[in-house]
């Protein structure tokens, strides 16, 4: 596990999938074939998406044109609620210690979640079905950056600027956490500190949080 000395930091930027919720991306690869995507193993990427999925995610497709477009990829009519499960295949657990982490560490910094994410997913996460209490994903963050809302992705900077700016925060006095390489890359290259995950790691010790 890296080493990180916090002395400074005032905010931890966290990303969701990989980091706060464990991925499966071979189940949601398997979900969109079963649609008739046949090319989602090309298309679909644990860090980065591709054609019709990265529109989504940074907001050029609405969550309707993206059924759409799915419809027009498969050649056969698929429903939405179809659509939206093979979302949801990604979605692996959320470990309820990452949740009352969040919760802890709020008490000491200011909490941003960055994420290459799209409605189907972000829907889901704003509901009471996010954590067993009941809470939404807003709950446990002082403000979520979503890609499609913002119409920019990691790794590239426009997004992090967004951030900053909108944010107030000083790069200097920041962590980020992230499981994509090239992301943790732009985030050190602009100013931050940076921890870069594996897909469902405790990394829990590095805030003292876990004995």
């Amino acid at each position: 596990m890296q080493e990180l000395n916090l002395t400074g930091i005032k905010n931890i930027v966290f990303d969701l999938g990989g980091v706060i919720v464990t991925l499966d991306r071979a189940e949601a690869v398997r979900r969109f074939k079963d649609a008739g995507l046949k090319n989602a193993e090309e298309l679909l990427d644990a860090y980065h998406q591709k054609g019709i999925f990265l529109e989504l995610e940074e907001g050029k497709l609405t969550k309707e044109e993206f059924y759409e477009a799915v419809r027009k990829e498969a050649g056969r009519d698929v429903s939405a609620e179809v659509v939206d499960r093979a979302w949801m295949g990604f979605l692996k657990e959320i470990p309820a210690y990452k949740l009352e982490m969040l919760e802890t560490l709020r008490k000491k910094y200011k909490i941003y979640l960055l994420s290459n994410t799209n409605p189907v997913v972000m829907e889901w996460a704003r509901s009471p079905a996010f954590s067993p209490q009941g809470k939404s994903i807003d709950r446990f963050f002082d403000k979520i950056y979503a890609s499609y809302q913002i119409g920019y992705t990691k790794p590239g900077r426009e997004i992090f600027d967004f951030m900053f700016a909108d944010a107030c925060i000083r790069p200097s006095e920041t962590l980020f956490i992230d499981d994509g390489t090239a992301n943790v890359e732009m985030g050190k290259k602009l100013g931050m500190k940076t921890y870069l995950a594996t897909n469902g790691e405790d990394f829990r010790k590095i805030f003292g949080t876990k004995n």
